[in-house]
């Protein structure tokens, strides 16, 4: 499998899952540039030496992926001068603030109800296959974006692994960079320093054993996440081009444009 070239990560304590994408190989030989393209989860909580990290990267955008019930939970995230911020909800706000809550208060019956025997991993290639379906308009609007004006980006959610995992996806499939190497940038949310900590009723109370088993597949990267929206891409239109073209509206020569812009 391709590996992503090694970059030093800088240890951000507010701000997780937080990489440069650059590096990545496409199918024709070039690389994603270093400096241009980054992922993180949310930035409410970034320290001051966070945010002056940040600012050191040149941002011009950052993209939020996350929705009204993430930011009242969360919070806003910091404001770095000079950035614009773009909110572009990739869930319904309303959807799932209820079931948040309840992960939250680890209610064991209702979690097993709603969890336990393959529903969790279920409920999250569902909702992977949705988001490719039905918010075409916000992939449209990034990768518009991009191509014309707003690199250095930084694309986020809450944990930065499912809403931001597969909007860079989107992102790198329009570069051309290879599927195995996207695959393996995705994954790389699983390392343990990256993963998004739950807290029960916003404390530090650790959850049950059970309770974590029945949890895991929500935090969790996997392949068969990321598959089921390739899939879903296939099944739709056909392929990955057709995707971008008919339903991102993304001409190939939008497309070269973001290739100028991003890759090397």
């Amino acid at each position: 499998m391709t590996q992503q070239v090694p970059s030093t990560e800088p240890e951000l304590a507010g701000v997780r899952n937080f990489r440069d994408v650059g590096g990545l190989p496409t199918v024709d030989g070039r690389r994603v540039r270093q400096g241009v393209l980054f992922r993180s989860g949310h930035l409410a909580h970034a320290t001051a030496e966070d945010a002056a990290f940040l600012t050191t990267l040149g941002l011009h955008t950052i993209f939020d992926f996350r929705n009204a019930a993430d930011q009242k939970l969360e919070g806003p995230d910091v404001e770095l001068p000079g950035v614009r911020n773009v909110n572009l909800p990739l869930s319904d706000p309303a959807d799932g603030a209820e079931f948040w809550k309840m992960v939250r208060e680890g209610d064991l019956d209702q979690l097993r109800a709603i969890l336990a025997d393959g529903k969790a991993a279920n409920r999250m290639i569902t909702s992977y296959r949705i988001m490719v379906k039905e918010r075409t308009a916000e992939h449209s609007q990034v990768l518009h974006a991009l191509a014309e004006d707003s690199v250095p980006a930084l694309m986020h959610c809450a944990a930065g692994k499912d809403r931001a995992g597969l909007s860079i996806a989107v992102t790198l499939l329009a570069l051309g960079v290879e599927r195995d190497a996207i695959l393996t940038d995705y994954l790389e949310s699983n390392a343990k320093h990256r993963r998004y900590k739950v807290r029960r009723n916003g404390d530090a109370s650790a959850y049950s054993p059970e309770v974590m088993e029945l949890l895991s597949p929500l935090f969790d990267a996997r392949a068969e996440y990321l598959t089921a929206a390739m899939e879903t891409i296939e099944e739709t239109w056909g392929g990955v081009d057709a995707y971008l073209e008919r339903g991102l509206g993304v001409t190939p020569d939008t497309r070269e444009r973001l290739r100028d812009r991003l890759l090397d």
